[in-house]
């Protein structure tokens, strides 16, 4: 092979530097000279989002689509897809460009006459470019003035809606920027679905959704701040909400505020609800937050013509007796819209075979179907039944306070269960056979058992033949139920979860609630049983109460896996914690209870994490009332869990606070508990302060002092002097040697713990802020010492000047400045 000269290969190799330069300078873009085909995509800049081909995960067709999705995520999420309504079987002879006209294309075969996909924007003549930015924005602009944008996906988003991304009105263009569903999980299409803005008044503006042209959620007029019905959006924390009204367009935008959290709003296809997902780096999974509206029942026509929405069953939809789905395939993929059809003709309609006189089915406690007809002349339920009747078109009728109301075509919004005051009776006409295997059920029954009871007789000398039979049945139900919990909440009897417990025999630990056992399911892990004492409830209101608990979800939250009500007996089911709860960690002097530094750390911001999330981030702001070591639970990894959190909400917070104080753990109550004041979740911040203290100092808030001092000492005074002093080790446990301790750590622990205990509740962090200040994202600097503190050691020096920074180490902005003690108390309330 002959060589090359010195200056040919010094011409190529520039040349080929100016190729791997050039290119990689223009990952993130677009332009005349590049265009996406095949399996090519484009990142942003810094990596956050990538554009290209896709197939939805779990489709079953090989549709491509071109989309924007989260580069860094290794699960599959996208957050806008083009040709959403078009897609394409090949995309390696499909391509994304710009053409002739500056617009970006979609074009099959390559061919200009195959668009099935454009941006249509003027680009007046312009050399364009599109580029992905790191917001997950796509934009065409002109290539050499990057202000100068003619068009951009954040003003056509789909189904999610992105921080940045605007909902509104364009005064200009009259066109409502708004957000549609999928049709399905695996189908983009616009779907049923939608979120927009709607106009009142020059400033006066609320979100709404839509399904069919029916408004079925409003989110109650801006208040400037929030929305009446979200209180979520006071989740201040982490994300920020804007409303902007001038003379081009009015609309919503949000930001979060670690740049760091990824977070999305995303109507769901299958629920019609907007939901509220971050990105968990240690689960890697999506994280539910909240979700609006609260309940999936309360979308309008969620489940389709026939369908039947309960709150009390997983999943929600089903179809009302005597119909089956309409079209399976599209009901897997959560697109219900086609509901349901009845299974056996009515005698009164065409090619109809049945011999039986049709009849109706009595549905009580169901909230009525939507669009009743009302018939004046029907004086009673007889008459309305036979009004009905005789009409062939009509499927149900119900009879309420002398009015008679029927419905002709599809049954839409049937709610079962449904305890409200508007619930009724609804009376569904059915076929005459499916009327009678509804009797013959219940002859079958009746039969059954009398033959049972024969054979019983019969057969008395083999009765333990006939429990091993049994015994096998039992075990086979048990292994059911426990597979059915690792997607849902179970229903127990009281006789299962007492065979589960051996009758209660091994007890964990009790309290006011009531004593907790372990227990045992065939196939699965242990579990943890709580017999809960003195909750009144009747049966349907602690069914609701327990399923919406069930449905609060996080790493650091037990998991409520199941349930018994039966009679006046209620018990809660949850997961096992193997290394039992913090105290028997922290107050211990065997070597094999002993925490790192390390390990402590991390259990200290799960709980920080687990609060805050109970506080901002679920639909309805929930106060454990409780919180202490004996109440946090710790997996087989050491990974902190917050128990009980749901007791507070099932038993009210009079009783919470009733049983709190009975039990002697008078130690973590906040001062207000006392006074009798209105209790808010800064009570909770209160407690938290005390645990975290006990964290670090492995020793009890209140303990027994020695022979010589005779009495018992209140730690926190002891730490709040050494704080004081400058001498935050002086508070470390013992037990842990200087070596292994993070003294930022630590330094930023006994601050932000004594930030939580002052007495002035406004004074508290938010949980929220208490979890930026662990992680190191918020600086905080010595606070004062509580007054009670003060009156318990009068020795103890009081600072006349103390500040609280507020500064993000990572963004080095400053959100509040540098203010006294005298004003730190507002500027807490503004963070919270």
């Amino acid at each position: 092979m002959a060589s090359c000269s010195t200056s040919s290969c010094l011409i190529f190799s520039f040349s080929l530097f100016l190729l791997i330069l050039f290119s990689s300078a223009t990952t993130d873009t677009i332009s005349a000279n590049r265009s996406l085909s095949g399996n090519q995509n484009i990142t942003s800049k810094d990596g956050n989002f990538r554009l290209g081909f896709f197939v939805p995960s779990g489709s079953p067709s090989l549709s491509y689509y071109v989309g924007i999705w989260y580069n860094k995520i290794p699960l599959l999420t996208p957050v806008w897809v083009a040709n959403r309504a078009s897609p394409v079987t090949d995309p390696a002879m499909s391509e994304l460009r710009i053409s002739g006209d500056g617009n970006l294309v979609l074009l099959v075969n390559h061919s200009n006459t195959g668009v099935i996909w454009s941006t249509d924007a003027s680009t007046s003549n312009s050399t364009v470019v599109a580029v992905i930015l790191d917001t997950g924005n796509l934009q065409l602009r002109d290539e050499s003035n990057s202000s100068l944008v003619f068009w951009q996906s954040f003003d056509y988003p789909t189904d999610t809606w992105l921080p940045g991304v605007m909902v509104g009105f364009n005064k200009l263009t009259k066109r409502s920027q708004r957000l549609t569903s999928w049709k399905n999980k695996v189908d983009p299409a616009p779907g049923l679905f939608t979120l927009q803005s709607a106009p009142t008044g020059a400033t006066s503006q609320y979100l709404l959704f839509w399904n069919l042209s029916k408004e079925y959620w409003t989110s109650g007029i801006w208040d400037g701040d929030v929305f009446p019905s979200v209180p979520e959006m006071s989740w201040r924390g982490v994300v920020s909400f804007t409303f902007i009204n001038n003379t081009e367009e009015t609309y919503f935008i949000y930001s979060a505020n670690d740049p760091n959290l990824k977070i999305r709003f995303v109507i769901d296809s299958e629920s019609g609800q907007m939901v509220v997902l971050t990105w968990m780096e240690n689960t890697q999974s999506w994280m539910f937050c909240w979700a609006i509206p609260k309940f999936s029942c309360s979308v309008y026509a969620s489940c389709g013509p026939f369908g039947s929405c309960s709150y009390m069953s997983r999943p929600s939809c089903s179809c009302a007796r005597g119909y089956r789905v309409r079209s399976q395939n599209e009901w897997d993929f959560g697109d219900r819209s086609a509901g349901c059809e009845r299974i056996t003709p009515l005698q009164c309609e065409q090619n109809a075979n049945n011999s039986g006189k049709d009849g109706f089915f009595e549905m009580t406690n169901v909230r009525l179907p939507d669009s009743p007809n009302t018939l004046a002349m029907a004086a009673s339920r007889e008459g309305c039944e036979l009004a009905c009747m005789s009409n062939c078109s009509c499927n149900a009728y119900s009879y309420k306070g002398s009015s008679c109301f029927v419905w002709h075509g599809g049954l839409l919004n049937v709610q079962e269960q449904y305890n409200q005051a508007d619930a009724g009776t609804l009376y569904l006409r059915l076929a005459a056979s499916e009327l009678q295997s509804s009797e013959r059920n219940k002859k079958r029954v009746v039969s059954l058992v009398i033959i049972g009871a024969i054979v019983l007789a019969i057969l008395f000398s083999s009765v333990p033949a006939i429990l091993i039979v049994m015994k096998k049945r039992e075990s086979r139900r048990m292994i059911e139920k426990a597979k059915a919990m690792q997607s849902g909440l179970v229903s127990f009897t009281y006789n299962e979860l007492q065979q589960a417990t051996r009758k209660f025999s091994t007890k964990l630990g009790g309290g006011g609630f009531g004593s907790v056992f372990k227990g045992s399911l065939p196939g699965s892990n242990d579990i943890a049983v709580k017999k809960l004492e003195g909750l009144g409830q009747g049966e349907k209101q602690f069914r609701t109460e327990v399923s919406t608990v069930g449905r609060i979800q996080h790493v650091n939250l037990v998991r409520l896996l199941g349930f018994c009500s039966q009679g006046s007996k209620r018990l809660l089911v949850y997961e096992f914690m193997p290394n039992g709860s913090l105290d028997s960690h922290l107050f211990r002097n065997a070597p094999s209870s002993h925490l790192s530094w390390k390990t402590r750390y991390q259990i200290a911001i799960g709980i920080a994490r687990g609060i805050a999330y109970l506080h901002e981030q679920c639909r309805e702001c929930i106060i454990h009332c409780d919180i202490k070591p004996e109440n946090i639970l710790l997996d087989a990894s050491f990974n902190p869990k917050l128990a009980d959190f749901g007791l507070a909400k099932l038993m009210g917070r009079d009783f919470s606070r009733v049983l709190t104080t009975l039990r002697g753990t008078k130690g973590y109550l906040a001062p207000e508990w006392i006074t009798g004041v209105a209790i808010t979740a800064k009570a909770d911040v209160y407690s938290y302060g005390m645990v975290l203290l006990e964290i670090i100092s492995g020793r009890r808030n209140l303990e027994q002092t020695t022979a010589e001092e005779a009495g018992t000492r209140y730690f926190p005074t002891f730490a709040a002097s050494k704080l004081i002093e400058g001498d935050a080790a002086g508070v470390l446990d013992s037990k842990l040697g200087p070596e292994e301790v993070n003294i930022e750590e630590l330094g930023r622990a006994c601050k932000i713990a004594c930030w939580c205990i002052q007495d002035d509740e406004s004074c508290r962090p938010s949980m929220g802020q208490v979890v930026q200040v662990l992680e190191g994202i918020i600086d905080v600097h010595a606070p004062p010492i509580p007054r009670s503190l003060l009156l318990l050691a009068s020795d103890v020096p009081q600072p006349i000047n103390f500040f609280f920074e507020c500064t993000s180490n990572r963004t080095n902005s400053n959100c509040s400045g540098t203010k006294s003690h005298t004003s730190s108390s507002s500027i807490i309330n503004e963070k919270s």
